[in-house]
């Protein structure tokens, strides 16, 4: 499976410390297991020839050629980490329709 660069959210940074404000950022949204009361980290920033990016870590996978299940769950989960980040003023979309489709929340009797 090839990657294109183009096909991730790139991102501008407001200034040269955000990279760090957001790296720790995103340690703290994830998938929260109840079992064991761990959160998953969904989301890294890339920074790739001179371009930041927010990608998910299965992308990560397919950037290193390993097989991997990017679904569009966890494409809209990028997409709604990125909007969230953007609205937070941590960075600046490039492309805004490379995610203006955000995870529709599911909602459980269970949960």
């Amino acid at each position: 499976m090839t990657v294109n660069l183009d096909e991730f959210v790139e991102v501008k940074l407001p200034d040269p410390q955000a990279f760090l404000k957001v790296k720790e950022t995103l340690t703290r949204i994830g998938v929260a297991s109840k079992k064991d009361k761990t959160l998953y980290q969904s989301c890294h920033i890339l920074h790739k020839q001179g371009h930041y990016y927010l990608v998910h870590f299965k992308e990560m996978f397919m950037l290193d050629g390993k097989p991997t299940d990017f679904s569009e769950e966890d494409r809209g989960r990028r997409n709604t980490i990125a909007n969230l980040l953007a609205e937070w003023g941590l960075v600046t979309l490039v492309d805004k329709s490379k995610s203006e489709e955000p995870l529709k929340k599911r909602f459980s009797d269970t949960e």
